[in-house]
């Protein structure tokens, strides 16, 4: 089932029993973001606060908070249904050769059938404000943390194109700086502030558009880590089986979609900074203060009764951790086409995504799980994964005692231990905010003779299938179900 806007998304999970109405006055200041992380955290609904504090707009918050609401915003009883129907895709489309697995992102997106489409009008155009009547005060703009630098718009689908016309959504937090302005905190590994430099060696403003309350679709698509150079609002498409209505925005010719609830309208200047942060991020810690470039809003457009949407980050389980899910399980089978061998991937949620992945795979040659590291490495935002795993594909990756006890038991640290330098994530406090550093990989593997393991690996004890199954049987019989 594919949702229209962010309005239909919210009754199929009213009509479910996933949405909660909070009727009281709360602030946005902390509260609503207290009310989200306990919430997520005691696997509680998406909340829809109808009165906040000095604002005539409701808030929106924890949509994505679970499996079941993560599988339902992508119209899918399981995340894997979304991955097997790309994965029979690509197999589709694809030839033998090392070239086409190579082209298979390109061929992806050609393949789609559901192309962002442009429309004259719509919804998000119901109210216009430009000028002196743009006021950022009056939307229900969370802090979120308090020691946070001020309030964050942190729900935004920052739309941007390079000077050649590239497209590019990205989910880019922005403090507010006054009535007017923002902060634009996109790292130097994002296509936006890759979009940006071009724009600053042209020596001109870079137009830039954030659409705020979006359909389910739109929203995760801009949370992903598409390839450069495929659109977004096609990943969307492909997503819903139908195109992404867009719209042209008033202020310059980028496109954002027209359901939106709101959109903000404007331009980075070229060589305008700010210093942005302190703030609460997905890490569990602050994020320190930092110097970006300054978001200069020129209109405002929203609906009637518009929505706001919001998100609050923090250490994990947060709403970010579904749609990291989602991405983990969407994007299983592109990696497979470069590295064939995975079996299967996990990001564990004490991870916060970039520090540590658990990847099992099928092994056919010596260091062949050293060969699967340096891949991960070198492919995409995978280079800024800190820790790797690597089991055998009997370990199930997302059992997280399974692979601990893996990595205790098969690993000599003399010989099983990849250490390499590169990129890391700017967020990764411990290598010091230089976003370069060390990284490790772990052979948790059984080891071969050739790759120096010169006794008799030992087998490990498990019951046989059959006396698992009359086991369980009996146990059944028993009433004792839970043990079955």
């Amino acid at each position: 089932m594919a949702f229209d806007d962010l309005r239909g998304f919210l009754e199929a999970l009213e009509s479910r029993g996933e949405l909660l109405r909070v009727r009281r006055e709360v602030s946005a200041e902390l509260e609503i973001a207290e009310f989200a992380d306990r919430m997520v955290k005691r696997g509680g609904p998406a909340l829809l606060f109808e009165k906040v504090a000095g604002s005539g707009f409701p808030v929106v918050i924890n949509l994505f908070g679970s499996r079941e609401r993560m599988a339902m915003a992508l119209g899918v009883s399981h995340l894997d249904e979304a991955a097997a129907e790309l994965e029979s895709l690509l197999r589709l489309r694809l030839g033998g050769s090392l070239l086409d697995k190579l082209k298979a992102m390109s061929v992806m997106a050609k393949a789609a059938s559901f192309p962002p489409k442009d429309v004259s009008g719509g919804p998000c155009r119901d109210v216009v404000l430009e000028g002196d009547d743009v006021d950022l005060d009056v939307l229900p703009i969370l802090r979120c943390w308090p020691k946070d630098a001020g309030r964050f718009i942190t729900a935004p689908c920052v739309f941007t194109r390079s000077p050649d016309g590239e497209a590019n959504c990205g989910v880019y937090r922005m403090q507010v700086l006054g009535r007017n302005a923002t902060a634009m905190h996109w790292h130097v590994h994002h296509d936006g502030a890759r979009h940006f430099e071009a724009w600053r060696a042209a020596g001109k403003p870079m137009p830039a558009a954030a659409a705020v309350g979006v359909a389910p679709e739109v929203f995760y698509s801009a949370t992903a880590p598409v390839p450069p150079g495929i659109d977004e609002m096609l990943m969307a498409g492909f997503l819903r089986k139908k195109p992404v209505e867009m719209v042209r925005c008033i202020t310059s010719d980028l496109r954002v979609p027209a359901s939106a609830e709101f959109v903000l309208e404007g331009f980075v200047a070229p060589n305008e900074t700010c210093i942005e942060g302190p703030f609460g991020d997905h890490t569990g810690f602050y994020s320190p203060p930092g110097k970006y470039p300054v978001f200069r809003v020129k209109a405002i457009t929203h609906r009637r009764d518009a929505i706001w949407q919001a998100m609050v980050v923090g250490k994990p389980p947060m709403e970010d951790t579904f749609l990291g899910k989602a991405t983990e399980r969407l994007f299983l089978p592109m990696v497979r086409l470069v590295l064939p061998e995975i079996k299967d991937i996990c990001f564990p949620e004490f991870g916060t995504f970039h520090n540590c992945v658990f990847v099992s795979i099928g092994k056919r040659y010596p260091h062949h799980a050293r060969k699967t590291m340096h891949g991960i490495w070198g492919m995409g935002q995978l280079c800024l994964c800190k820790m790797i795993v690597i089991v055998d594909g009997d370990v199930n990756v997302h059992n997280t005692d399974d692979v601990l006890f893996h990595l205790a038991a098969n690993v000599d640290p003399a010989r099983d231990i990849e250490i390499v330098r590169g990129p890391c994530d700017v967020l990764d406090h411990a290598c010091g905010y230089s976003c370069a550093g060390a990284k490790i990989g772990f052979d948790a593997t059984r080891k071969w003779k050739e790759e120096g393991y010169t006794a008799e690996w030992p087998e490990e004890t498990r019951m046989p299938e059959d006396v698992r199954k009359a086991v369980s049987e009996k146990l059944k019989a028993m009433g004792l179900d839970r043990f079955a």
